[in-house]
């Protein structure tokens, strides 16, 4: 069975940090892209970060650019999201995502549709 599991949510003030990890569990994906998405109460799931499976490539939501940094550790078949410059806009449940389908573009890589594995979410709340 595939697991995704998200930990290092909580409650932070504005201009905070904090580390978000996904442990992949059940299957490797060190040769598939990963990515971090979000959801806020009363909103759609959106785009955070996307990695390639080499982790060369690294695409952003303009929200977040320079201040979020996505990374993976594939001896440890772990994601990470580091969050910097928390803002209470940032408050949402955070979910980690993983596709075993073959998708490279930015387009494909920003679009939630084109990941088949997701975790149970981690809730990121910045206070101001």
């Amino acid at each position: 069975q595939v697991q995704l599991v998200e930990s290092g949510g909580g409650l932070v003030q504005a201009g905070d940090s904090l580390k978000l990890s996904c442990i992949a569990s059940g299957r490797t994906f060190i040769r598939n892209p990963m990515g971090w998405f979000r959801q806020a109460p009363g909103k759609e799931r959106e785009f955070v970060a996307a990695i390639s499976w080499i982790g060369g490539n690294t695409y952003y939501a303009d929200s977040v650019k320079d201040r979020f940094t996505i990374s993976r550790d594939n001896a440890k078949n772990t994601l990470y999201l580091q969050m910097n410059s928390l803002k209470p806009e940032d408050t949402a449940v955070y979910y980690c995502a993983a596709t075993t389908w073959t998708i490279a573009t930015t387009t494909e890589l920003t679009n939630k549709n084109n990941y088949n594995y997701w975790g149970q979410g981690t809730q990121v709340t910045v206070s101001s």
